[in-house]
């Protein structure tokens, strides 16, 4: 077989796949969704820089950002197995539209309260979870099995090209157009998921319950396996200093870079297209023999990214090194997830991924609390080499753990 045909089979199933209409809807209204979702970060932070007091709130508007989604993420799941996937999609949609959308009103009528903006990103972050979770449980309804790996390529596909363009459109979209602008397409791009998500004629109930629940202390006993922790841990430590890079990022492009936020939109859409090409090389070539060690090296090379805030007020090296953070960070999640799989048995994985998934979530708070005061100080050179340091710390337990 050929290298065309092999191109022609894949074009094959992607068509194949998205000639499905509830596949289809679903897919697109996640993708607007998602670039509004891009856009939004951006807009976020340049509105908090604004105020006085800038650094510190920077910091607490990530806080914000990505705690909830700690607590969305334990009630996310429940909601998902008890109701249809369709109205849970559009509820969530509806609220974060709804929150977004508070913003452009309340400028459109008067001030914005300097609050405001901290409350959204909350509501933001606790319901995150929902599409994470809930696309993917609506694929198996959706689509036969043959076709699930074209419709899972399709929505990582969705994540990758999101991150390019929601951030570049955002920064454009908020130097002409001003942040309230910014949140109102975010909370139009809601919108049009919920009309997606009703629309799917297909239901998406409950999944069947079958026999007795799997104990909750069998899934915590997933945590005794090296592997799982180890790897767990990894990814909690990398998270924290991914988070440290949320607020960097940002008071990078304000106080630091040329650009402003078209310089912001640029830094995280070249984070997302490293991790678009990192998808793209893991994804066809996976490692040979131990798994483990193969997710320490490029662990460190992603660290290795983050030494690039150094060369600051050149923008064309920090932006490399955005772009060397997300290339190498992505294999590290692709091999990870088909290693959880291959060790979770089949019973445990729903509370499995669950829990594993909520840990690493949770840490990125804890970079953002710990960066705000070094920025405020000015000590960016500690930052970088700090982020460096976190990020690295595991490889040496990686290195050691036989796999």
């Amino acid at each position: 077989m050929t290298v065309d045909d092999l191109s022609r089979g894949r074009s094959a199933a992607y068509r194949r796949v998205l000639s499905r209409r509830d596949f289809r809807l679903l897919w697109l209204g996640s993708s607007v969704s998602l670039v509004g979702d891009g856009m939004t970060f951006v807009a976020l932070t340049w509105l908090v820089l604004a105020q006085p007091g800038g650094v510190e709130r920077l910091g607490l508007l990530t806080v914000c950002y990505t705690l909830p989604v700690f607590v969305g993420g334990l009630l996310s799941g429940p909601l998902l197995d008890r109701f249809d996937k369709r109205r849970v999609l559009a509820a969530d949609s509806l609220v974060r539209g709804a929150a977004m959308a508070s913003v452009p009103v309340v400028a459109a009528v008067g001030e914005v309260p300097a609050g405001l903006p901290f409350v959204v990103a909350a509501v933001y972050g606790l319901f995150k979870m929902v599409p994470l979770a809930g696309f993917p449980a609506a694929i198996p309804d959706l689509v036969p099995e043959e076709e699930r790996d074209a419709a899972n390529a399709l929505e990582s596909l969705s994540f990758g090209l999101a991150g390019i363009v929601g951030p570049g459109l955002g920064g454009l979209l908020l130097a002409g157009l001003g942040g309230e602008a910014v949140l109102a397409f975010d909370a139009l791009s809601f919108a049009l998921f919920a009309v997606a998500a009703l629309a799917i004629r297909r239901p998406l109930p409950p999944r069947a319950r079958t026999g007795a629940a799997t104990p909750g202390g069998d899934v915590l006993a997933l945590l005794r396996d090296r592997v799982l922790i180890t790897t767990t841990l990894a990814f909690m430590a990398f998270n924290i200093a991914l988070g440290m890079l949320l607020v960097a990022g940002p008071w990078l492009a304000k106080t630091q870079l040329d650009g402003g936020p078209q310089t912001l939109g640029l830094l995280l859409a070249a984070l997302s297209a490293g991790e678009l090409a990192g998808a793209a090389l893991a994804g066809a070539r996976a490692p040979r023999a131990r798994p483990v060690r193969a997710i320490a090296v490029v662990q460190l090379a992603a660290a290795t990214g983050f030494l690039a805030l150094l060369a600051a007020p050149h923008t064309i090296a920090v932006t490399a090194g955005f772009l060397v953070i997300g290339l190498f960070s992505a294999p590290m999640t692709i091999w990870a997830q088909s290693l959880r799989m291959a060790r979770i048995p089949a019973p445990l994985r729903g509370g499995g991924f669950a829990l594993l998934r909520t840990l690493m979530q949770a840490t990125p708070p804890i970079g953002a609390a710990v960066v705000t005061p070094f920025l405020a100080a000015g000590m960016l050179g500690p930052v970088a080499v700090l982020m460096t340091v976190i990020a690295a710390a595991p490889v040496l337990t990686l290195l050691r753990t036989r796999r």
